[in-house]
């Protein structure tokens, strides 16, 4: 939690120098070289290169060949627990500190050793097969001899490569060539962003007219690209043609790339190796996230330190009572020795197979299908979850958009007049069939007012044409690809788009009779309702960007030669883009209010010569190496002026399943539910509203928007005044009172209910987490769906990912998945609340068990003139912790004190979680308490019933310990499971069966006497039956909240 994480989506820092790529000697090689440079590519000879490369090999393990052992040993021995019982087991071949056999004190060490190398192992043997698969994948190349089969992990930069539809690429490439006829590729990069509907990619022009494939060898020609850097979404580069007169200059951009991982989806594509292996971006873009230790492991962590303070004070009591004699020093490591038990060796090993138990549960639970577990060392994190993070779009909501509001300032229409716009375009394209529909409109607007069905055309046709989606035919059974695309089938079509507003607008426009049908890389058709197609090229696209908030098109009406730039983008930039008007600002409120994602739409006529200008200029700016991005933005903008107002569209996100009573679920457990989101303002707080994250009741604080450090202040005192209310905050407003007022802000913010930030970046997301962590101490769970929500993810205690419509990439990161928002409630109020509850009293049962023979061996001690001998030797001590006890105390991880349907029906039970009170120091103090009464007891009811040999101690004494143990794990257990049963009755059958093998220990024939039975009867019932009675009176007179329930 206080680790100093960079708040980056990708952490480049960590994951430059990071331990974990190719082992020690890629390492050495990372350390020693270069920045990286520009470079200069060859297309077809690798040869040429002005620099050295790496090799194109995916390398995820953790360590090599040679490196696994001693990495694995020195993670573990480098926490000082481990070294501990390392040192104890190797001060046993020092004759002075020998207490018995070598193995007493090997075999458990062993043990936890082999448990984590055989974990470790599996897990690096799994990484290595994935690894081999996608390296050894088989590409073809085109070479001077023809096309020849290489791996993966062969190919270099400078190759021409093959890649196939449905084919991964294997390296970050320029786009040369395609065997689809519009010029262009679709590509699926869900596991490259998160983002699950296909983009769009260009060829090289100059590449794409050559004749054939093979003729690539044949032009002498070359691509400058920029240095290897982390941005997946932006590229700057030249491609030259040197052998043509005048030689070819192409800029290359984001549209001319095709980044490793991602998956041709339309035709077979060539391209030339820009990257390879460490280069690649989504190798640059792998964050080694933090690893999680959680706040039950810390606190576990806490108390074995009180366990080792307790080990060196008796130790050095027992010397003291000796009158530090001798050799003293070497008596206190022999007593450090004689006492390492207070210290549970198998401590460690019990909680970490209990949370691959609860994980297999999680896992198996019908009423949450496909959870997937992807971090199963902080399941108990769940259970004391104090503020959950949320995402908005696609985890609140469904990310499924519907068309709902038509707004042309004077008339807006809504679903239920569709019918009325639909009217509309079909009396335009009916009335004058011979004029063209443009004309006709152009011609109206300007001798007289437009009459309202031209207005309502211009604004359906603007959103037909201004978008990046497109039409893609697909064979249905009866009509094949080919035939379905040459006549535009209805029943074939789909909508593919890089977001779904865009699939609803464009699906919105064909339900009122303008149909996008066909679209390539220079040209869009539409189809009017009398099954008319329209042709318009397209002459320039600026596609959408966070930044930038709109995208335009210009295209070109083929029927009359008009140039028209469209443009659609959110409100707060268009505003400054259109012609003055009154209505926009007013408008676009009221449609956010409704909880609507609103788009202005805009368009502008441009003459043959202004556009020849803009092009002009526009190609220079591209061409342009350095600050290309802002050039380019410069010249755009000297277009966007003066746009005329078209429309407003209203597009609704309907809320998830059950989104309602799960957060109703979480507020009454005492979870505090914050929303971040990059959405507007006012249809965040719709939304909060109509999820029920901000109740009916409750007031709403909308903080101003504040840019200095006097306007926070004024506002963060309006704040203060306010009770009981909920905060909404922009992303801008948020950034300026982190800067000046952090601590005031945080504080109060803390105070309020629910919080909405809106407007928010995915670094601001991660950073309002840490705050969080490190404001309040209390554990933070964020649950988000796209690979915006990754660095949030990554921060909290405790990561949550929906498989939704943005992808995988969250999921992936995330500790835990899960496929709908409203799984969160049973995954947090069922599995959390159980995990937490069974591993405290797991890990205090553990420490209890280990304390009973500890204190047994101090009485024993004492008793004997505080001589350091060992009361029980060799089997025995390892039999105790393992065969005899093993089984019922690990029975405790299936134990639950509700069923989950109460669970889950009284939120409030999850409440109690929160103050720590299954595990906290008075708990640990009553069981220390616990075990050293029995501890006494037990030996010195030995000592008291004592005959003649001593050995009868040993064989009553640890007989008695055993049946405490079974005795006590019926005692702690709530709800019996049909396990429990079998594991107490198969540990005494294992101590009944082996008594026959200790001879060396105990007297077989002493045992079957009846002195033994009543002995050991008397003793087990003195030391269990007292704790009984006092189970039985707490039940009765102060019982918990949950026995009340199930009572």
């Amino acid at each position: 939690m206080t680790d100093n994480i960079p708040l980056q989506p990708v952490r480049q820092k960590k994951r430059m120098d990071s331990k974990h790529r190719g082992g020690c000697c890629e390492c050495l090689r990372c350390c020693g070289r270069r920045e990286p440079r520009p470079r200069t590519v060859w297309l077809g000879h690798p040869e040429k290169r002005d620099q050295r490369y790496p090799r194109n090999v995916i390398n995820n393990q953790k360590y090599n060949f040679f490196t696994f052992l001693p990495g694995v040993l020195f993670n573990q021995f480098k926490y000082f627990f481990n070294l501990y019982f390392l040192l104890l087991a190797c001060s046993q071949f020092v004759v002075e500190m020998r207490l018995g056999a070598l193995y007493t004190y090997w075999v458990p060490l062993g043990f936890v050793l082999a448990v984590t190398v055989i974990r470790e192992a599996a897990e690096e043997i799994r990484c290595y097969m994935r690894d081999k698969e996608v390296n050894s994948q088989i590409y073809s190349k085109l070479t001077a001899r023809g096309t020849v089969k290489v791996k993966s992990s062969n190919i270099q930069v400078g190759d021409l490569i093959i890649v196939e539809k449905n084919q991964r690429v294997p390296a970050d490439m320029i786009f040369l060539r395609t065997s689809e006829k519009n010029g262009s590729c679709f590509l699926r990069t869900d596991q490259l962003d998160g983002e699950t509907d296909w983009k769009l990619r260009l060829p090289v022009t100059c590449t794409q007219r050559l004749p054939t494939a093979s003729d690539l060898l044949q032009i002498r020609s070359y691509v400058y690209a920029e240095e290897p850097n982390i941005d997946i979404h932006n590229f700057v580069g030249t491609f030259t043609r040197e052998d043509s007169d005048p030689p070819v200059n192409e800029s290359l951009s984001i549209e001319n790339t095709l980044w490793a991982s991602t998956v041709i989806a339309s035709g077979t594509v060539v391209g030339v190796v820009l990257y390879t292996g460490r280069e690649l971006r989504s190798v640059m873009n792998t964050s080694n996230p933090r690893s999680k230790i959680g706040l039950f492991d810390l606190e576990v962590n806490c108390l074995t330190k009180i366990l080792f303070g307790a080990l060196v004070v008796v130790s050095l009591v027992m010397v003291a009572l000796q009158h530090f004699a001798g050799r003293w020093y070497l008596q206190i490591i022999r007593f450090l020795l004689l006492f390492s038990n207070i210290i549970p060796i198998s401590l460690r090993v019990n909680l970490d197979m209990g949370k691959i138990v609860y994980s297999w549960v999680i896992r198996r639970d019908s009423k949450i299908p496909g959870t997937v577990v992807r971090s199963s060392t902080i399941p108990e994190q769940l259970g004391r979850i104090s503020y959950l993070l949320t995402d908005k779009t696609g985890t609140l909501t469904q990310n499924e958009m519907v068309f709902k509001r038509l707004h042309l300032g004077t008339v807006a229409y809504g679903l239920d007049s569709m019918d009325e716009v639909q009217s509309h375009i079909f009396s335009i394209y009916t009335q004058q069939p011979q004029e063209p529909p443009a004309m006709k409109g152009l011609s109206l607007a300007t001798k007289v007012r437009r009459t309202m069905s031209s207005r309502v055309h211009e604004a359906v046709k603007a959103i037909a044409l201004c978008h990046n989606v497109t039409p893609v035919y697909e064979s249905n059974g009866v009509t094949d690809q080919a035939e379905a695309e040459r006549h535009y089938e209805d029943s074939c079509r789909v909508y593919q788009a890089s977001s779904p507003d865009e699939v609803a607008l464009v699906q919105w426009t064909e339900s009122v009779g303008l149909t996008l049908v066909g679209r390539d890389q220079s040209s869009v058709q539409l189809r009017s309702p009398g099954g008319h197609i329209l042709n318009f090229t397209i002459l320039q696209i600026f596609p959408f960007t966070y930044e930038s908030k709109r995208m335009g098109i210009i295209v070109r009406d083929e029927s009359t030669g008009e140039i028209t730039f469209y443009m659609k983008g959110a409100d707060v930039v268009m505003a400054g883009i259109v012609q003055y008007n009154d209505w926009l600002e007013e408008e676009c409120g009221n449609m956010a209010r409704e909880g609507l994602r609103v788009l202005v739409v805009a368009k502008k006529s441009l003459t043959e010569e202004q556009y020849q200008d803009f092009e002009a200029r526009y190609v220079q700016a591209k061409l342009s190496v350095h600050d290309r991005s802002l050039k380019v933005a410069t010249v755009i903008e000297s277009l966007e002026m003066e746009m005329e107002l078209l429309c407003l569209t209203g597009v609704e996100d309907q809320l998830q399943t059950d989104v309602r009573p799960t957060l109703e679920t979480l507020r009454n457990a005492g979870i505090k539910v914050w929303m971040l989101t990059g959405d507007k303002l006012e249809t965040a707080t719709c939304t909060a509203k109509n999820a029920h994250l901000v109740t009916r009741t409750q007031d709403i604080h909308i903080f101003r928007l504040v840019t200095n450090r006097g306007e926070a202040h004024l506002e963060l005192n309006a704040f203060r005044r306010k009770h009981d209310c909920a905060l909404v905050i922009s992303g801008d407003s948020l950034e300026v009172c982190l800067k000046y007022y952090e601590y005031e802000f945080m504080e109060l913010a803390c105070q309020c209910p629910a919080v909405v930030c809106c407007r928010c970046a995915p670094t601001q997301k991660a950073q309002i987490v840490r705050l969080l962590q490190e404001r309040t101490g209390k554990l933070t769970c964020a649950v988000g769906d796209g690979g915006n929500d990754v660095s949030m993810i990554q921060e909290a205690d405790c990561g949550v990912g929906v498989e939704g419509k943005e992808g995988k990439q969250a999921s992936l990161a995330a500790d835990f998945s899960i496929t709908q928002f409203k799984h969160l409630g049973r995954l947090l109020m069922v599995h959390g609340r159980n995990s937490y509850k069974r591993s405290a009293a797991l890990s205090q049962f553990v420490i209890h068990r280990s304390l009973c023979i500890s204190t047994m061996q101090a009485v024993f001690s004492s008793v004997f003139y505080f001589a350091s001998v060992p009361l029980y030797q060799g089997f025995l001590i390892i039999g105790y912790s393992t065969i005899y006890t093993m089984f019922p105390v690990f029975s405790l991880v299936l134990d639950k004190d509700v069923k989950s349907e109460v669970a889950m029906l009284y939120p409030e039970l999850y409440k109690d979680l929160l103050k720590g009170r299954p595990l906290s120091y008075k708990t640990f103090l009553i069981w220390v308490l616990i075990s050293i009464y029995q501890g006494s007891i037990i030996m010195y009811g030995a000592l008291l019933l004592f005959e003649s040999e001593f050995v009868h101690i040993v064989a009553i004494s640890f007989t008695s310990l055993i049946l405490t143990e079974l005795l006590m794990v019926a005692l702690t257990i709530q709800t019996w499971h049909w396990l429990m049963i079998v594991a107490e009755l198969l540990s005494l059958s294992c101590y009944i069966a082996s008594l026959v093998f200790l001879h060396e220990f105990i007297d077989v024939y002493f045992i079957a006497t009846l002195s033994f039975l009543w002995k050991v009867t008397v003793i087990t019932l003195v030391s269990c039956l007292p704790l009984y009675v006092l189970k039985y009176l707490r039940r009765r007179f102060s019982p918990p909240s949950y026995s009340k329930l199930t009572s």
